[in-house]
C-alpha cells in the first residue's frame, strides 16, 4: 500500500470534483471456480484499490459527500475464517491504514443507502462487470441488472477517469516494477523457444517469472505459433523449425500495477528472409509511432502514422497498391492490422476498461464503427502522466482474407491474387509501454530486445 495520505488525497480530490451526493464502491468478493470453497485467484476491484487500498474480499465503501462521512463496510472474521485463512487485520485496522476511521458491519450498508434515498440524496455507482455485483446492486438499490449499466453515474465515471488517467510518480515507479518483470518474462521466452518445446512450457516459465517476483500475471498469457489470432490462449502446440512464436504477456506487481509487452521471435535461431522483411516493416511502424508521441498529439493520429507505415510495407511486398496514406485513411490497412495501436495501462492492463472506452480513450467523443478503427481503444489527445501501450502488428488471417475477397472489399488497394502465398505466414506484433512526459515520451522499464537483430542475438546466446 501507499502511505495513507495518498488515499486521503485521492478521495478528497474526488469529493471536490463531484461536490455532492453519495458515492458507492463495491469491493470484489471471492468467486467459486467449480464449487464455493475452490475459488479463483482473488483480485480486488481496481477502483476500490485506488481509493481505499484494501486488498481483501468482502468489503464495500461509501463516500457521503453531503454528510462528510467516509465509511468502509465489512464483517470481522469468525474463528472458522481464522482457522481457514489465518489471522488478518480487523476492518478497523484495514481502514485506518488508508485514513478512514468509521467502519460498519456489512448488514448496515443497505440501511444506509435506503436512508440516503429517502432523503432524496443522489447515489452514484459505477457500471458493474461481475455477476455478483449485479445481484448486489439489485439488492441494495432495487435496480434490475439489465438497467444498471445505463443508470450508472456518468459524473462519477468521468471524475474517476480524470483522476486515474494521470499517473503520479509513485504509481509510475510501481508500473515500471511490473514492466521490468514483464521484460524478464519475454527474455526468458526468447532464450527458451526452440523446436520441440511446447507452447505450454513457455507459458509456464513466464508465469513462474511473474510469481517469483512477488506478483502475478496482469492477464492470461498468450504464447502461440498462431500469432494471427490476436488473443490465442491455447497452449497445445509444439514449436517447429521455421515457425514464428508470439508471446503477449505481462506481470502485475504486488501493488497490482500492470505491465504489458509482446514479442515475436523465430523458433529457429534466425528469422527467415520473408519473416525478417515483415518484422522490419512492423518495427518501422513501431518506431514511427514512438517518434510521434508527445503531449497534445491525438493517439488516433499516432495510430494512423503506424498503419500508414504498414500500408507502405505491404505495397513494397506487392500486397497493396495505390496511395498507402489513402489505404490507411479508408481502412484498407485493417486486413493486415484489424486492431488498435494501444490502450491505457495502470492498475488494469486495459486501464479502467470497465468504465467504458468512450470515457477512458475518447474523452466522451463517439468511437468509429469502421472495421479496424472501431478496435482502437485510445484516440484522445495525449497528456503528461498518461501511460499506455504501443503495439503495432501485421497479421495474415486466412478467414479474413477470404471474406474480404468474396465481398470485393477495397479492390482498388488490395492485391488479392498475391495473398494466397501469405496465408500460412501467421502474425507479428511488438509491444512496449510508454509514459507521456512534459516534452515527449519515455519508454517504461528495462530495454526489451525489439529489433530483429536484437531478438536474433538473444536467441543465439
Amino acid at each position: 500500500m501507499f502511505a495513507k495520505e495518498t488515499y486521503i488525497h485521492r478521495r478528497q480530490q474526488l469529493k471536490e470534483t463531484l461536490k455532492s451526493g453519495l458515492l458507492l464502491f463495491l469491493g470484489n468478493n471471492e468467486c467459486g471456480m467449480n464449487y464455493a470453497d475452490n475459488t479463483y485467484h482473488f483480485r480486488q476491484d481496481s477502483t476500490f484499490l485506488y481509493f481505499f487500498g484494501s486488498d481483501y474480499a468482502g468489503l464495500a465503501a461509501v463516500i457521503d459527500i453531503d454528510e462528510n462521512r467516509e465509511i468502509i463496510f465489512g464483517d470481522e472474521l469468525t474463528i472458522d475464517d481464522i482457522v481457514w485463512m489465518g489471522t488478518q487485520p480487523t476492518i478497523s485496522e484495514k481502514s485506518e491504514r488508508v485514513g478512514i476511521s468509521e467502519t460498519l458491519p456489512m448488514k448496515e450498508l443497505r440501511n444506509y443507502l435506503e436512508r440516503a434515498a429517502a432523503k432524496g440524496q443522489s447515489i452514484h455507482y459505477l457500471p458493474p462487470y461481475r455477476g455478483d455485483h449485479k445481484l448486489w446492486l439489485q439488492e441494495l438499490l432495487g435496480i434490475h441488472p439489465t438497467e444498471q449499466a445505463a443508470k450508472s453515474s456518468v459524473p462519477l465515471i468521468r471524475a474517476i477517469v480524470e483522476q486515474r488517467s494521470y499517473k503520479s510518480a509513485e504509481e509510475i515507479a510501481q508500473i515500471e516494477e511490473a514492466v521490468n518483470t514483464s521484460v524478464e518474462m519475454h527474455v526468458t521466452a526468447m532464450r527458451m523457444a526452440r523446436p520441440g518445446i511446447k507452447e505450454s512450457e513457455i507459458a509456464a516459465a513466464v508465469t513462474e517469472v511473474a510469481m517469483r517476483n512477488g506478483g502475478n500475471l496482469s492477464f492470461p498469457v498468450i504464447a502461440t505459433i498462431n500469432g494471427q489470432t490476436l488473443h490465442n490462449h491455447c497452449h497445445s502446440n509444439v514449436l517447429k523449425e521455421g515457425q514464428l512464436f508470439l508471446l503477449d504477456a505481462g506481470a502485475e506487481n504486488g501493488m497490482h500495477y500492470a505491465g504489458d509487452l509482446t514479442s515475436t521471435m523465430p523458433v529457429s535461431t534466425q528469422f527467415t528472409e520473408r519473416q525478417k522483411i515483415v518484422y522490419d516493416i512492423n518495427h518501422r511502424a513501431y518506431t514511427a509511432a514512438v517518434n510521434a508521441l508527445k503531449p497534445g498529439v491525438p493517439f488516433r493520429d499516432v495510430h494512423m502514422i503506424a498503419v500508414t507505415e504498414i500500408a507502405k510495407g505491404m505495397k513494397e511486398l506487392g500486397l497493396l497498391k495505390g496511395d498507402p496514406a489513402e489505404a490507411a485513411r479508408v481502412g484498407a490497412y485493417a486486413l493486415f492490422m484489424p486492431c488498435g495501436l494501444g490502450h491505457m495501462m495502470g492498475l488494469d492492463v486495459h486501464d479502467m476498461e470497465n468504465l467504458g472506452e468512450v470515457w477512458v480513450g475518447y474523452d466522451g467523443q463517439p468511437k468509429s464503427t469502421q472495421f479496424g478503427f472501431k478496435s482502437l481503444r485510445l484516440a484522445r489527445k495525449l497528456e503528461p502522466g498518461f501511460v499506455f501501450t504501443v503495439e503495432p502488428g501485421i497479421y495474415f488471417i486466412p478467414e479474413l482474407i477470404d471474406k474480404w475477397r468474396a465481398e470485393k472489399m477495397f479492390t482498388d488497394f488490395i492485391c488479392y491474387d498475391k495473398l494466397d502465398a501469405w496465408k500460412d505466414f501467421g502474425g507479428i506484433r511488438n509491444e512496449e509501454d510508454y509514459l507521456i512526459t512534459a516534452d515527449g515520451a519515455r519508454r517504461l522499464g528495462n530495454h526489451k530486445p525489439s529489433s530483429a537483430e536484437e531478438i536474433e542475438a538473444e536467441r543465439n546466446r
